[in-house]
């Protein structure tokens, strides 16, 4: 069985307080690849932290605006130039830094794009889409993006902007 991802996506103010806060970040490197199936998303990530690289494939099929199957694997460096050979030409890469910030036994995602200085997007994966978010008091949310395309990965890196 492919595991489930359940996750909310939340377009948020950037704060020196919320860098502050997190724990970690992470440079990431996300192209997108070509599939036969149109219902399917392929991509492949580099991610960089403390200057190590990391490599990811991913498969994912989206079931509701919240959930979705989510099969990735780590893969090697060889595997990784192979993949990204197959990029999807109409998509451009996605450049961003990830920042994990916990707060109250949750795992947040704050990513951060090179076009934007006051906006991020937020994102939290849930046990279940009802799952209720205790959300840091030091963040400021401007409205929830779960399931508006605008806001996929892919439409922000093709529009190169975030838009309240």
């Amino acid at each position: 069985m492919i595991p489930l991802e359940i996750e909310r996506k939340f377009l948020i103010e950037q704060s020196d307080e919320l860098t502050e806060k997190c724990e970690k970040k992470i440079r990431i490197v996300q192209t997108y690849l070509t599939s036969a199936d149109p219902s399917l998303q392929r991509r492949v990530r580099s991610w960089e932290t403390e200057g190590e690289s990391t490599y990811f494939y991913t498969e994912k099929r989206f079931l509701t605006a919240v959930t979705r199957e989510e099969n990735e694997k780590e893969i090697s460096p060889d595997e990784y130039k192979r993949l990204v050979a197959e990029a999807d030409t109409k998509l451009k890469p996605v450049i961003k830094t990830r920042m994990i910030l916990t707060y109250e036994d949750q795992r947040f995602e704050i990513d951060v794009y090179p076009f934007s200085d006051s906006l991020a997007i937020m994102e939290i994966e849930l046990p279940r889409e009802d799952a209720p978010i205790a959300f840091p008091p030091f963040v400021s949310i401007v409205k929830e993006v779960t399931g508006v395309k605008e806001y996929s990965n892919a439409n922000i890196a093709l529009s190169g902007k975030l838009e309240r």
